[in-house]
């Protein structure tokens, strides 16, 4: 589903009054990365609040903003200091798609300055707006606590994200008022409680590959400032993502949607991550444990790598990690136009002897700055997602593979050569094979990555991770990557 197609909610507020964390509620997820520290949140992310009965809605979680009297950004906390033009940008991005905007509040702290220009500023946009008045743990002290709210004049509704008192009742409320903002919009069709939302197109199953009916997932990995945010921003034609020479500048792992060649992509931008020896911060090694969970939810990773700086260490490391998950992923060298033209020739191949223990996976020189090559990026990612869904049929893979072996007999190990029975293919993303031998310690690695090539090239899995286990007659098991 896409997720312009659904109606939309923004969290804005001052720094630290607890969206993130109500934004972790409502989705019921720990999407966003929460801490007391003020600041943690930059960009804008996105979830969708889903009910069984009701209207879904789109969830947008914004950076704290930080207004004057005349609507200008003023310094904020340490934590998004400097950062706070292109919060306001994002946040005003999100409110010109929004249907409904929810302003967030701290009852401890009561009704601030911040508070007050904000909610002026957010008046005037003339959208329907509802106050949520967080860190109200319960019902006894709402009353005294809601005081002072009042004179903003705008509905409003008590509640705890942390705790989870009357955070239902949000939902319900903002349900509501979707509701009725919808139906005084033109062109949308709302069957009694329900949005009728069209159905995605496009995709579709072959008899061998299929590419599935979700939208496809990318996740940008990478170390630090190697230009991720600047490649997503590239790619999806819009300033999506806060992009800075600060290290560090995403924090969350962030889904950004976009329609290519008519089909619905979803970005994940993730956190640099660095070498663990090296976090000594707490917000960060969230960061990171985020930006590695991200890539076991994506169809394909995209492995970004800083081609001023070479293939360091840390992204050796990140490549064998990869490699050791079976994760469908590719290389992307950015930055290469600031790469002198007598080395260009050059990198091609010192990135694949590199990559020499893991041959299929496909390296793309990219530039976000000029974008160079980035058209190749999205087709290329989807080739990989359908040749990870592949299916062979038993009868197909062992006529396969009487021709492999009578083309190279598997070598003599132990004064005996590996005699094989069958191939059967146990499962899918990734393609995984089974041969069944008479012992499976016969088989030597060299011959192991023989029939795997082998195996690429009759079914045509070019660029998809595959698993190649061996199977003892009397039930001993190998596997071989």
């Amino acid at each position: 589903m896409s997720h312009s197609a659904i109606p939309k909610v923004v969290l804005l507020g001052r720094p630290n009054v607890g969206k993130s964390t109500l934004f972790n509620r409502l989705i019921r997820s720990n999407r966003a990365i929460t801490h007391d520290r003020p600041g943690i949140t930059r960009d804008r992310m996105e979830g969708i609040v889903r009910s069984r009965e009701d209207v879904d809605f789109l969830l947008v979680d914004t950076g704290g903003i930080t207004l004057d009297g005349h609507a200008r950004v003023e310094q904020g906390p340490e934590g998004i200091r400097g950062f706070e033009e292109a919060i306001l940008k994002q946040a005003k991005e999100a409110m010109h798609e929004a249907d409904i905007l929810c302003l967030v509040m701290d009852a401890r702290e009561g009704l601030t300055p911040y508070d007050k220009h904000l909610a002026d500023f957010l008046r005037r946009l003339g959208k329907p707006l509802m106050l949520a008045v967080n860190k109200v743990d319960g019902p006894e002290k709402a009353d005294i606590l809601l005081a002072e709210f009042h004179e903003l004049g705008f509905d409003m509704l008590p509640c705890s994200a942390a705790h989870g008192f009357n955070v239902r009742c949000l939902e319900d409320a903002l349900r509501e008022r979707l509701l009725e903002a919808r139906t005084t919009q033109a062109g949308t069709a709302i069957a009694g409680n329900a949005l009728v939302l069209p159905s995605d197109a496009g995709m579709g199953e072959a008899a061998i590959f299929s590419e599935g009916d979700s939208p496809l997932r990318l996740c940008l990995l990478g170390r630090p400032n190697a230009g991720k945010s600047s490649l997503v921003n590239a790619l999806v034609g819009e300033t999506r993502m806060i992009v800075s020479d600060v290290s560090g500048t995403t924090r969350d792992s962030v889904d950004v949607e976009a329609r290519i060649d008519g089909s619905v992509c979803v970005f994940v931008d993730t956190a640099g991550v660095r070498r663990r020896s090296r976090i000594a911060d707490l917000v960060e090694r969230y960061s990171v444990n985020s930006s590695l969970k991200s890539t076991t939810k994506a169809h394909v990773t995209l492995l970004v790598l800083d081609a001023a700086e070479g293939l360091t260490v840390q992204d050796k490391r990140l490549l064998s990690l990869l490699h050791d998950r079976k994760t469908p992923f590719m290389l992307l060298v950015n930055k290469s136009d600031l790469l002198v033209s007598e080395k260009r020739g050059e990198m091609p191949e010192l990135y694949r002897d590199a990559l020499a223990f893991c041959p299929h996976v496909p390296i793309l020189f990219v530039s976000a700055k000029n974008g160079y090559n980035l058209r190749k990026v999205v087709p290329l990612a989807r080739a990989i997602r359908r040749e990870c869904a592949v299916r062979v049929s038993t009868g197909q893979l062992n006529r396969a593979l009487s021709d492999i072996v009578a083309r190279h007999h598997p070598p003599v190990v132990g004064q005996a050569r590996a005699k094989f029975f069958y191939i059967t293919q146990a499962e899918s993303r990734p393609p995984t094979f089974i041969f069944f031998v008479n012992s499976a310690e016969r088989i030597a690695p060299s011959y192991a990555r023989y029939l795997e090539r082998s195996l690429r090239a009759v079914f045509g899995i070019r660029h998809a991770p595959v698993r190649v286990h061996f199977r003892s007659s009397h039930g001993k098991k190998l596997e071989r990557s």
